[in-house]
């Protein structure tokens, strides 16, 4: 049996009118959602969820709501390549040592060779590692990323993925 306070820290995965994880809420959130009947329980997994009580009233408040009005989705457009981009993306660390002090932008594969100024040929290298780099490819100098850079993506798109695969995760 769950306390009052462990059941008001729980949250609730809200999903649009055409079934894409959007974003989690607070069960506080997710109840307002069910009495003002803007979102109806989803039944997408065997796991409950929780009854909440009230004075006068019974909830029960499932894992999973959906939103019951279509939402237009806001146009999110791909962020320019600039420095405080691509530092975010690379979480504040070079790509080469993950050492977090005196970074730079590096070009994967230089300008100076063809390479262009996007998001999978940029990324955050420490000064040390940016210069002895050079103008030379990671295979000539023998280094190694440590992630693949990409385009960040849409945040909403990006929750939706990981809801998925932890969905798929906990069923197996």
């Amino acid at each position: 049996m769950t306390s009052a306070t462990q059941v008001l820290e729980q949250s609730v995965v809200v999903f649009s009118h055409n079934y894409l994880p959007l974003c989690r809420v607070n069960i506080k959130r997710a109840i307002v959602l069910l009495v003002t009947n803007k979102a109806e329980p989803l039944e997408i997994t065997t796991v409950s969820g929780w009854q909440v009580h009230s004075p006068n009233l019974v909830v029960y408040v499932p894992k999973h709501v959906r939103l019951k009005f279509t939402s237009y989705e806001r146009i999110w457009k791909v962020p320019p390549v600039n420095r405080r981009e691509v530092l975010r993306r690379d979480r504040y660390s070079c790509q080469y040592c993950d050492s977090s002090k005196n970074l730079t932008l590096d070009h994967v594969i230089p300008r100076s060779r063809g390479g262009q100024h996007t998001w999978d040929n940029v990324v955050a290298a420490c000064e040390r590692c940016n210069s002895s780099k050079g103008d030379r490819s990671l295979k000539e100098i023998g280094m190694h990323l440590r992630t693949t850079p990409k385009a960040p993506v849409h945040p909403t798109i990006a929750f939706a993925e990981q809801f998925w695969l932890d969905l798929q995760i906990n069923v197996e």
